[in-house]
């Protein structure tokens, strides 16, 4: 199947430090190895994924409006900590109908009382969570049979 769609994977706060924090949570597999497992998906699927990591809510902000302007056809985001509170994240996401997938690396619902709300989750098309970095390919197949069946 030729595919040939732009995707848009966002990472927010401390996503850049896999392999680093917390390993007992997000496990050893470094940034790096993520960035790889996404770009061999990519062209396996025939697809284009950018990958975006900031730990600014700001610049998050920017590269989701600009994906409305950019050909970019879903999205797939980890919005990290800013899950919990940034509606501004939240107004962005809504502001664009595009597939929206959010991902979690560890299971939020058997985390901290904190983690276990997200302000963001109802803009996104669907959630993925505790499925380690694997979850970030479910979500690519999700966006990607969305359009298919679409």
């Amino acid at each position: 199947m030729d595919i040939n769609m732009k995707l848009l994977v966002i990472n927010g706060p401390n996503l850049n430090f896999l392999g680093i924090r917390e390993k007992s949570v997000y496990g050893t597999q470094d940034y790096d190895a993520l960035l790889q497992m996404i770009a061999e998906k990519g062209e396996k699927e025939h697809c284009t994924i950018e990958v975006f990591q900031s730990n600014h809510e700001g610049a998050i902000i920017d590269r989701i409006q600009d994906a409305y302007f950019d050909g970019t056809e879903g999205i797939v985001i980890n919005p990290g900590a800013f899950t919990h509170y940034s509606y501004a994240i939240r107004d962005a996401l809504a502001s664009i109908t595009m597939p929206k997938v959010e991902i979690h690396i560890s299971d939020i619902t058997k985390r901290e009382e904190f983690r276990k709300v997200s302000v963001t989750a109802p803009v996104c098309d669907k959630q993925i969570y505790g499925r380690g970095l694997d979850g970030y390919l479910d979500a690519i197949d999700y966006i990607l049979d969305k359009k298919f069946l679409n």
